[in-house]
């Protein structure tokens, strides 16, 4: 038989008396008011308000918690209100006594929030409704078993940035999920994480509130709209199912409250009403429960008196009528909508297409009801601005699958139904199998590798400030970097060790320029901001760090001043200098003198210049006065072969692999793709700006000429786009290892010998921190985007160079 209420809170009183402590005030009023409710035919709940409970009160709290599993008590909360002294040894074990009845964790500014969130990562919890606001967590790592839970809420967590790789595995019965005002950005790790929850119906970045024209207007439990409404509500974000919206606006203005409601929170016909206590119940394939019992359903209500997010159910002659009241990532202006708390991923271009084709079963996005009308546009608005995979791919398969059709040389695609497409487009083609598996790779590892180069090779203890570097054109293990203090450095980038050092001994500033010569890879060119070009062998340089370093298998040309960039072109004879002037100088490797200055090539000054890959004597020029121009030195560049033009000034400019291109990257993310034959304009890439007139972007080619990766030095993204089509693949965030040190693109360069690999010139703009490169590998996974280390430098330079 049940242990009924009066004997549980007698039995409290008697442990109290035996471990020589006074009955806790609070833990008796929650009895008193348990035993009301049952008094009423109402739920029998019990709220444990752990504000006032110290130490000394676990032991006696903690028996009766034993034993609730066995009394008349339906459910318990634990909440709390205020900062609370309860140490986190004694919070976790009450919760865990509960057992299966304890129905709601509502947690904020708790003393042991760290331990909290370590515990329940690992080991789960039995609640259904989760709370944790205002927690500072950077990145959500709930692996353990949460069965139960149907309600997380995150919102105010304002330093969590992302997800765990293993996150969200075993919620199969998690329907509400809300993350407002988080620093959550990254659209693709997102929704790979969201993708685990197989109930989610209900999720929110931010919500949008309705305000007509007397001010802003709130629903109430009724669904109408109620003058009295609490407008403390303005100042905070609803917890979960809490509305700031007329949802009638929505629909049909004129349809009344006595018509079929949906709660979309509460869910619609098929999930509204649920038997909490049985969501651990297997009894569907989609995990939803029919209610039986009258009592459970105010349960929610209960626990969210203000959830009332109510939508009338919307038929196709309705959805018709309104279509265009949402558009883009915004409301229709005259419905009067304004968004609220939102977290960055809602300023990402087609957010809320995005979200919605990737999570087919959602229901409701920041609580705005999804229609049949918004899955037809996102579908749309995804294919044509997004790929899932790359090369076209249209469905996933395994690595072992493409090597076993390999193995038995069934490459060619099987004849298929006109009314199908091929998932795999490149069937025929002789890159077909590496295309596939990279494919593959890709399709599973959301979470790139990300890979801080750490060096080794060193007698002393020598921190490096890196500016610009370069891959080998010939050599896949090398790389050169150049560094704020003036130093070359040659690393081997796949060991992570030293091959050759040459330090500045006064001589050089910032090294912006750096090539390599292709038919001597021994050889390359460093040109410094204080003008000083020089070429070097690194056959003749030593990998220590000596103070006897001399001219040793060194070349020294006259100064360009100010420079910012060098490029070799493809015979290894000549090379071009640009800088803080509208001029370029040309030198001859071999005599090692400056042949001629070509002057006022630009308006403006030119950032970058760089010679084609293939013709020896055509080069491009980009200048902040918007123009990318093309020369030929054998028509004496008095005149441009053409001219493009970009509406910001222009950072840089660079040719595709096999020369039929010029990509353009100017300020602000504006990312331009011209024909090399003449200039004109084949592609612009659909990058959102930020509005910065200091966010200067660069671009390159990554796998050939198939995706170029664009990253600016004011965010901490890098872009993955197609370069054929502009869709984008792939966004990769980058972060610091320490709360609130985010990295920024100083620099980039895709992998030459490895397709979807890149390495990225990252700095922090925390004064006195250092810059570091991070090898980014899109076909290998990883749960850990960095590895532990301190804060790096940010470079003083973001406009210079390459």
């Amino acid at each position: 038989m049940a242990i009924d209420i009066l004997t549980l809170e007698n039995r409290y009183i008697d442990s109290c008396r035996r471990h020589g402590v006074l009955p806790n005030a609070t833990i008796l009023s929650s009895f008193f008011k348990a035993e009301v409710k049952k008094s009423n035919q109402e739920p029998c709940i019990l709220e444990i308000l752990i504000d006032d409970l110290k130490d000394i009160d676990f032991a006696p709290l903690f028996e009766i918690c034993m034993n609730i599993d066995t009394s008349e008590i339906e459910a318990v909360d634990v909440r709390n209100e205020s900062p609370c002294v309860l140490s986190g040894e004694y919070a976790l074990p009450l919760m865990r006594a509960i057992k299966q009845k304890l129905r709601v964790v509502e947690l904020q500014d708790v003393s042991f929030a760290k331990d909290f969130v370590r515990d329940i990562s690992q080991r789960g919890l039995t609640c259904q409704v989760l709370t944790l606001k205002s927690w500072r967590f950077r990145k959500l790592s709930l692996m353990g078993e949460f069965m139960h839970m149907h309600t997380l809420n995150l919102d105010f967590s304002s330093s969590l940035t992302g997800f765990e790789e293993d996150c969200f595995n075993c919620m199969p019965n998690l329907m509400c999920l809300s993350m407002c005002e988080t620093r959550i950005s990254n659209l693709w790790t997102t929704v790979a994480a969201l993708s685990k929850l197989p109930s989610l119906v209900e999720l929110r970045f931010q919500y949008w509130q309705y305000c007509n024209d007397e001010g802003t207007s709130f629903t109430s439990s009724s669904g109408k709209s109620d003058a009295t409404a609490d407008f403390s509500l303005l100042d905070r974000v609803p917890f979960i199912g809490e509305s700031c919206i007329d949802t009638r606006e929505l629909t049909d203005l004129n349809i009344s409250v006595e018509d079929p409601l949906r709660n979309f929170y509460s869910f619609d016909e098929e999930v509204m009403n649920h038997d909490v206590q049985s969501m651990v119940e297997d009894s569907s394939d989609d995990s939803e429960i029919e209610l039986t019992n009258h009592h459970h359903r105010n349960w929610l209500s209960g626990v969210f008196p203000r959830w009332s997010t109510q939508m009338p159910l919307q038929s196709e002659n309705e959805e018709e009528s309104s279509r265009g009241s949402f558009t883009g990532n915004s409301v229709d202006v005259s419905m009067k909508y304004m968004s609220c708390h939102a977290s960055p991923i809602c300023q990402e271009k087609h957010y809320r297409e995005f979200i919605i084709a990737s999570l087919p079963k959602l229901k409701s996005l920041d609580n705005l009801p999804i229609r049949n009308i918004d899955k037809e546009r996102a579908t749309g608005i995804f294919s044509q601005y997004f790929e899932y995979l790359p090369y076209r791919w249209k469905s996933k398969e395994s690595v072992l699958s493409i090597l076993q059709k390999r193995e038995i040389k069934s490459g060619r695609i099987k004849v298929q139904s006109s009314k199908r497409s091929p998932s795999h487009p490149f069937g025929t083609s002789q890159h077909f199998y590496t295309r596939s598996l990279s494919a593959a790779k890709l399709g599973s590892s959301t979470w790139p590798l990300l890979h801080p180069l750490s060096l080794s090779g060193f007698e002393l203890d020598k921190g490096f400030r890196p500016r610009q570097f370069e891959y080998h054109p010939s050599d896949s293990s090398l790389m050169v970097f150049g560094t704020l203090d003036g130093e070359v450095v040659v690393i081997n980038h796949e060991s992570e060790h030293i091959v050759s050092y040459i330090p500045s001994l006064g001589a050089m500033n910032s090294v912006l320029g750096l090539c390599w010569l292709k038919k001597y890879p021994s050889k390359l060119i460093a040109g410094s901001d204080n003008g000083s070009l020089k070429l070097y062998d690194i056959n003749h340089i030593p990998r220590k760090i000596t103070g006897l370093y001399g001219n040793s298998g060194c070349i020294t040309f006259d100064e360009f001043d100010q420079l910012t960039s060098v490029h070799v072109n493809s015979t290894d004879e000549l090379f071009l200098a640009s800088g803080y002037s509208r001029n370029v100088a040309l030198y001859d490797i071999n005599s090692g003198k400056r042949l001629q200055v070509f002057t006022d090539m630009h308006r403006g000054h030119i950032n970058v210049v760089k010679f084609a890959n293939h013709s020896p004597s055509i080069f491009a020029t980009s200048s902040f006065d918007q123009d990318v121009k093309m020369w030929d030195l054998r028509q004496k560049p008095i005149h441009p072969c053409f001219t493009a033009s970009s509406s910001r000034g222009n950072v840089m400019v660079c040719f595709s692999p096999d020369d039929q291109y010029i990509l353009a990257s100017a300020v602000d993310n504006e990312v331009r793709q011209f024909l090399a034959v003449d200039g004109r304009l084949h592609l612009v890439f659909d990058i959102a700006p930020t509005e910065s007139s200091q966010n200067y972007t660069r671009s390159y080619y990554m796998n050939g000429r198939d995706y170029i990766i664009s990253g600016s030095c004011d965010e901490q993204i890098v872009r993955i786009c197609c370069a054929q089509t502009g869709r984008r693949l792939r966004d990769i965030s980058l972060e610091g290892k320490t709360l609130g040190s985010s990295m920024f693109v100083q620099s980039l360069r895709g992998d030459p010998f490895r397709d979807f690999n890149l390495s990225v010139l990252a700095a922090y703009m925390r004064p006195g921190s250092k810059s570091e490169i991070v090898k980014i590998n899109l076909l290998a996974s990883s749960g850990h985007a960095n590895d532990d280390s301190d804060d790096h430098p940010v470079c003083p330079s973001n406009i210079m160079g390459a």
